[in-house]
């Protein structure tokens, strides 16, 4: 064995094994992959059993979990194993699935800063309550000897833990004051190192009094303040990673008549790209060879798939339904739409997080205050009996009794106990400040398929058929992956008709399925293609033989909810927008219908984008409530934003709230619970600022010790969550 491979010997265990930790995972890597892929339709538990249970059958998967909140499974198989294989899987027993790239989403795997703040909270609730026991020991009468000992438990207790325990707060007032400003962290660090230096003093001389159980339990309630308010934030995630991540990571590259898969990165304008069907454009692009149709839903929000054939532009992010396509690269990696449609969003989302929040405003006049204050209850009680002990004690108490513990839980208790209350109505809060920003909304603005209707096409006159033609279209739409297609099956089943027995079934990729029942030819499809002129609406023409041609009819059924949510928001006084990248006809259906009397029609993702940004700049606070990614933008540049869940991952993230169920009624309910959680805030710093003018000057009087000053503040802190959980 040469140096080279000799085995190391070493003192630290961690730095025997990192090598060996090494070698391992570039083995595994070699050997394994690990997949990411967006399941926009699972719902519920049945949904996941049915997904997991069918990759983990699949040769090549080592497992397969379904996170339900995501809407997203992540894999782990043999490198053979690819996405197209697992989506093929999924789209067998009718699940769509998208491939979205690992290392994008790698930066959101973990919420580590939750369990750490947990974790501090955890130690300081657990020193809090030993200190507090030797503490009553002391206020029954302890004598000197017995109490100085208690006293030095209790430092031994606290000094650590407040060292611990304290760390977010010491942070957050260093970062501040490097920076020359003030926030809530410098007077809490003030009045911790105070308390603590106060009672250590205290306990070297001897003292009768020492408030390290002060300092602790002042850690410990800001400490649950800060972990309810991490909480509320834990679950939004930045949706401009979540596009990012929805580009396809590979694509097959066609040179000189040979195919090699190349990551996208490799790409370069002027490339052919072959496109099979089911697979996502991974550039924008022009179609030079093969006939199709594309789903441009996630771009568009129509659902019904375009006719595309050389010479027709792709995007980026678009699926190839039915036939191979080669396409021309026009734009790839960061030039592509949908690359293009992520820097919105994250300059979108960059606006809204410099939307200044209450407990923010409240922080920039409170600290100030309360430094200046101590600092003149010192100077003026050191002047007066130049007694630095004295001094010292009113400093802190004057510190911790306006230790900014009501004002921290002001905005995170009623936001807990707010969200609380519309989870069990079905809306999930995912943002801190969504509450206070819907509280503020004076418009709103729908998108219209997959939102305000179910997305999904409905055959409307499946009873104007006769048994024998529907046995026959039945047969013909079981051979094609079409939505329209897949629908008519859906309902033709339903009705209880069994599929005629038809011959040489094809499909025709771009325009329908053909076959043959006995010698007669039989088609379902485009009206072209059957030889008949097209309806305005929605419609899959059935031809038999020589016969005249019938078109079934599709529409997009009405969410639940719809009609009253709607209704709710005007008759609260709300102007109601209705934007939709659909057809005008089906756009001013829908808002007839509902009452709506502003719309429009055939908007992009950047008309969507602008509306709202021009909206916003002429002084309204928008509401934007939208499900595909062709609504990202303008979920993201609203003032608030909700989207349902079953919306695309990217839509989800971009938005405030989330609708958990199918049902929109809630949205009217929330704008008037934001209103009441507003309501309870402003009531909450009301509460704090009465309690603060009470109890500050019996503070400087010196009538107020750290103890009872902290038993002060801890009461404040009690009373704002009780009047919180008035929203429940």
């Amino acid at each position: 064995m040469t140096a080279a491979m000799r085995p190391q010997a070493s003192a630290c265990p961690a730095c025997s094994a990192a090598p060996a930790a090494e070698a391992l995972a570039e083995m595994a890597e070699d050997k394994e992959a690990r997949l990411a892929l967006s399941l926009p339709t699972v719902h519920c538990a049945a949904c996941i059993s049915a997904v997991e249970r069918e990759l983990n059958k699949t040769p090549g998967v080592h497992s397969a979990r379904v996170n339900l909140t995501l809407k997203r499974a992540s894999v782990e198989a043999d490198a053979e194993v690819s996405a197209a294989d697992l989506i093929g899987v999924l789209e067998r027993i009718g699940y769509e699935a998208h491939e979205l790239d690992v290392g994008t989403l790698s930066s959101t795997a973990s919420d580590k800063a939750g369990r750490d703040l947990l974790m501090r909270l955890a130690v300081a609730g657990f020193a809090s309550m030993n200190v507090m026991l030797l503490s009553v020991s002391v206020w029954s009468g302890a004598e000197a000897a017995t109490r100085d000992m208690f006293h030095w438990i209790s430092a031994a207790i606290a000094l650590p833990t407040i060292v611990f325990s304290g760390k977010p707060f010491y942070v957050n007032a260093w970062s501040a004051l490097k920076h020359k400003r003030l926030n809530m962290d410098v007077p809490i660090v003030l009045a911790i190192v105070l308390a603590v230096a106060t009672s250590l003093w205290e306990t070297t001389l001897s003292g009768e009094h020492a408030y390290f159980d002060a300092a602790l339990t002042l850690t410990f309630f800001l400490l649950a303040g800060r972990y309810l308010d991490h909480r509320t934030r834990a679950v939004a995630r930045s949706a401009a990673e979540e596009l990012a991540a929805l580009e396809v990571p590979r694509a097959i590259r066609v040179r000189d008549g040979e195919e090699e898969t190349v990551q996208v990165s490799e790409l370069a304008v002027g490339d052919m790209i072959l496109v099979r069907p089911g697979g996502r454009m991974p550039v924008d692009g022009e179609i030079v060879e093969g006939q199709s149709e594309l789903d441009r839903s996630l771009l568009t929000g129509e659902t019904v798939p375009v006719f595309a054939e050389p010479g027709f532009g792709v995007s980026a992010g678009e699926v190839n339904l039915t036939g191979p396509l080669v396409v021309r690269a026009t734009a790839v990696g960061e030039e592509t739409s949908l690359h293009r449609m992520a820097d919105l969003v994250a300059i979108a989302e960059s606006g809204r997080s410099r939307y200044t929040s209450l407990a923010d405003k409240a922080a920039k006049l409170y600290a100030p205050g309360v430094h200046i204050l101590s600092a003149l209850a010192f100077v003026g009680w050191y002047l007066y009996t130049f007694d630095m002990r004295t001094a010292l004690n009113i400093a802190a108490a004057v510190l911790i009794i306006t230790c900014p513990c009501a004002l921290g839980l002001a905005v995170p208790a009623v936001t807990t106990a707010a969200s609380g209350r519309l989870f069990r109505k079905g809306m999930l809060i995912k943002h801190s400040t969504a509450l206070e920003r819907l509280a503020e909304v004076d418009t709103v603005v729908f998108d219209k398929t997959g939102t305000l209707t179910a997305g999904t096409p409905q055959v409307e006159n499946l009873g104007d058929f006769p048994r024998r033609d529907l046995e026959i279209a039945l047969a013909l739409a079981m051979g094609s992956s079409h939505p329209l297609s897949m629908a008519l099956a859906d309902a033709a089943r339903e009705a209880g008709i069994k599929p005629a027995k038809v011959s040489e079934i094809e499909e025709v990729p771009g325009y329908g399925t053909q076959g043959k029942v006995g010698d007669t030819r039989v088609r379902l499809g485009r009206a072209a293609w059957i030889g008949t002129q097209p309806l305005a609406q929605t419609s899959a023409f059935l031809s038999v033989g020589d016969g005249a041609a019938r078109a079934f009819t599709f529409s997009d059924s009405l969410r639940d909810g719809a009609e009253e949510a709607v209704r709710g928001l005007l008759d609260s006084g709300k102007d109601v927008l209705l934007v939709s990248g659909d057809s005008t006809g089906a756009v001013e259906a829908l808002a007839v219908r509902l009452g709506i009397t502003k719309w429009i029609a055939e908007a992009l993702p950047e008309d969507k984008a602008a509306r709202v940004q021009a909206m916003t700049d002429e002084g309204k606070r928008v509401l934007m409530v939208g499900d595909g990614l062709n609504d990202t933008a303008a979920l993201a540049a609203a003032h608030v934003s909700i989207s349902p869940a079953s919306a695309l991952d990217a839509a989800r993230v971009a938005s405030d709230i989330v609708l958990l169920g199918g049902d929109l009624s809630p949205i009217a309910d929330a704008v008037a619970t934001a209103r009441s959680a507003t309501k309870r805030i402003r009531e909450n710093f009301r509460i704090a600022t009465v309690y603060n003018i009470i109890a500050v000057p019996l503070a400087v009087a010196g009538l107020a010790t750290p103890l009872i000053a902290a038993l002060a503040m801890s009461s404040s802190s009690i009373t704002v969550s009780l009047n919180a959980l008035r929203l429940r």
